[in-house]
């Protein structure tokens, strides 16, 4: 670890990331996003390199609840904004994002980290106490925040009264910051594995390159949205020329952000530390509606803009197939690449049915 702590080309790049979103809003055009995607892998390579740095200095589960909070801050502000920006369509974006990061969480990195640990360690191994207070909250964050709305009578359609959308995200934000509170204080040996490798056993980073590894890394992020939003249009325009529904613009355009976490979380399980990767991933997902669901009730209830959180029938079907089969493929403390071949069936199954709807 020692060695990647002077990986000085990482220090460079979210600046380098930070330049060319500037270049590209100034003069937009093909060669100038050509530059900007370029610029998103190398944000989301520095900013996975600046997190294990931080990593190493606080230790697990630290280090990764750091990653998974700072994309999903930095997510939820650009949610915020586009809300902010107004126009129609809106009111479903946080439910939409929500959703796909849900997915993309629970079965693409976690299907994807099954079954590349599967392949080079034939099984792995993982706090079973961790995984499963993960799934509960995770459980009872989905329903009561995404599926519920879709049968209350109050108002209708898939929204929430004012009452209603005070009580979720109350419920939301207090179920997510419990479930912090005993993953890095009360129970933190349930988010805990032992690992051999010679990384566990690296003397940390100072303090100093620590807290400047968590200033690049925010930069790093920062810039990683900050493409990914440059990139949207262009996104969006081969997605219409495909044919396929906006709903597809979200998927790729969370992809995008979740691109640092996923990396990390690969990386971590092809090193035998499957642990970690579920940590980043089932926290990446409880992140993401705990602490958007309450940002966007605020904003809803102050600029009385109506939101949809309630999931159409197909996606509810989705998202009870992805709930019952992480409680099943988890409660072991084992795993083999089955289960991730499973999740990834799923996944599957969600992009498919996103273009032919």
């Amino acid at each position: 670890m020692l060695s990647k702590t002077n990986a000085h080309w990482t220090w460079f790049v979210p600046v380098l990331g930070w330049l060319v979103m500037a270049a590209s809003i100034a003069m937009p055009g093909a060669f100038m996003w050509g530059l900007a995607a370029v610029a998103l892998v190398g944000a989301v390579i520095a900013a996975v390199h600046h997190a294990e740095v931080v990593a190493h200095r606080v230790g697990e589960p630290f280090g990764t609840l750091v990653l998974a909070v700072a994309v999903t801050v930095i997510e939820v502000a650009l949610i915020v904004s586009v809300m902010l920006s107004g126009g129609a369509g809106k009111e479903a974006l946080p439910r939409d994002t929500v959703f796909a990061a849900i997915m993309i969480c629970c079965n693409g990195i976690v299907g994807l980290c099954l079954l590349i640990g599967g392949v080079h360690h034939r099984e792995q191994g993982f706090q079973i106490q961790g995984a499963s207070a993960a799934l509960a909250v995770l459980c009872a964050l989905s329903v009561l925040s995404m599926i519920l709305p879709s049968y209350s009578i109050t108002v209708p359609g898939p929204g929430l009264s004012t009452s209603q959308l005070v009580f979720s995200g109350i419920v939301s934000l207090v179920l997510y910051m419990v479930f912090v509170f005993v993953q890095t204080i009360r129970h933190r040996d349930y988010f805990l594995a032992e690992s051999d490798d010679e990384d566990a056993h690296a003397l940390p980073p100072s303090g100093r390159t620590a807290l400047a590894s968590l200033a690049l890394l925010i930069a790093a992020l920062i810039a990683v949205v900050g493409l990914a939003k440059i990139l949207s249009p262009v996104v969006e325009g081969g997605v219409k020329r495909m044919g396929a529904p906006a709903a597809v613009v979200g998927i790729v355009i969370a992809m995008l952000v979740l691109l640092p976490e996923g990396s990390a979380a690969l990386r971590n399980a092809r090193a035998n530390r499957l642990q970690t990767s579920l940590n980043l991933a089932l926290g990446s997902a409880l992140a993401s509606i705990g602490l958007t669901i309450p940002t966007v009730a605020v904003v809803s209830i102050l600029n009385g803009q109506p939101i949809l959180l309630g999931l159409m029938p197909k996606e509810i079907v989705l998202l009870a197939l992805t709930l019952i089969v992480g409680v099943i493929t988890l409660g072991t403390g084992r795993t083999t690449l089955l289960q991730g071949v499973v999740h990834l069936a799923i996944f599957a199954a969600f992009l498919f049915f996103a273009i032919v709807p």
